[in-house]
């Protein structure tokens, strides 16, 4: 007898297993029902509040980093350019000296640009880029773009010549600007000694 009550109560289980199976797939179509209502009417589209501040955050950080950065562009472009300028007003110097004849630098402050020439008032080679003038051209040059050649004077001239003793003709200045900063690079008259303030 027992073990008749025991398979009755067996067959009653799984008389109810398709009860618990509808009802599992009743809850999942109510589920799946309430998802598409929501998302019919947007509630999942969108961004929240939290989203949108987080964005607004990292632009801001973004901001932050990138204004000072541009600036200090403008700044190391024109210490370059100052040192640039220093140095070959210092080769023209030494290869006059050198070479016992007079070399001279002109500078062109319409075209942003300047150049080494000999005694014959021809450009000279450039020492290291082989093939190539002494010429240098801040427009062109995406190193420098943003310097600008401002004021030229060495006696109302815009070239400086050195003597075969290493001293200028004229004594004089370079006055180069980028992004508010100017550069000033002098060069003494009798001594010839070059210097950026």
């Amino acid at each position: 007898m027992e073990e008749g009550d025991n398979v009755s109560a067996q067959n009653a289980e799984v008389g109810k297993m398709p009860d618990l199976a509808y009802q599992i797939a009743r809850l999942y179509h109510i589920d799946t029902e309430r998802d598409a209502r929501y998302s019919s009417k947007g509630m999942n589209n969108g961004f929240t509040i939290v989203e949108v501040m987080i964005v607004v955050v990292i632009i801001a950080i973004a901001a932050l980093v990138a204004v000072p950065m541009m600036s200090s562009a403008a700044s190391l472009q024109i210490r370059s350019a100052a040192n640039m300028i220093a140095a070959d007003l210092e080769y023209a110097r030494s290869m006059a000296i050198s070479r016992g004849q007079n070399f001279s630098v002109e500078f062109d402050t319409g075209t942003e640009r300047y150049r080494i020439k000999d005694q014959a008032g021809n450009v000279i080679s450039h020492p290291v880029k082989k093939g190539f003038n002494y010429e240098i051209d801040f427009q062109n040059d995406s190193r420098l773009n943003r310097v600008d050649i401002a004021k030229v004077d060495f006696n109302m001239t815009s070239t400086v010549q050195f003597e075969c003793l290493g001293s200028p003709d004229n004594g004089g200045i370079v006055v180069i600007q980028a992004g508010g900063a100017t550069r000033s690079i002098t060069v003494e008259p009798v001594t010839g000694f070059i210097s950026i303030q």
